[in-house]
């Protein structure tokens, strides 16, 4: 089964854009994610709509982040890109009937519940400031500048 990466992608090019100085284009940031400028622009409609960035048209516009990164959690951002099923797993419903179905269907059910919640307790946890400190953090013990991961030509 196919994995669900846009929580991830999302938080790549918030991370991007948490350094510029001036916003960012749909192709510049497409370009940064080895992807589709209209792949970014679906992505970023989304998070518009909840206002955690906003977008101007015309020459110097783009896209720019329009909160406060500590007030945002890593939950909310899975909200606003559709809060997509966390887990590949499912259950077997060849047999909807079956007691055997039920039972293990049952236990399963309990077992996803708690890992899902346990997830989302943690992305409730972590603000998009807190993600961009570590993304800092690892820029200096790598020896690098934030201009230097966010230059878009």
């Amino acid at each position: 089964m196919k994995r669900d990466s846009r929580l991830s992608g999302v938080l790549h090019v918030l991370m991007h854009m948490v350094g510029m100085e001036k916003p960012a284009t749909s192709e510049q940031l497409a370009k940064l994610m080895t992807t589709n400028p209209v792949v970014i622009r679906r992505i970023m409609a989304g998070l518009r709509d909840e206002g955690f960035v906003k977008s101007e048209k015309g020459h110097g516009g783009g896209w720019t982040i329009a909160c406060d990164p500590s007030a945002i959690t890593l939950a909310d951002i899975y909200r606003a890109v559709g809060a997509p099923t966390i887990l590949a797993m499912g259950h077997r419903m060849e047999s909807p009937g079956c007691l055997v179905e039920q039972a293990v269907n049952a236990a399963l059910d309990n077992a996803f519940r708690e890992a899902e919640a346990i997830l989302i307790a943690r992305l409730h946890d972590v603000t998009l400031a807190a993600l961009a400190q570590d993304f800092r953090k690892r820029l200096l013990e790598h020896g690098q500048s934030l201009k230097e991961q966010t230059h878009v030509a």
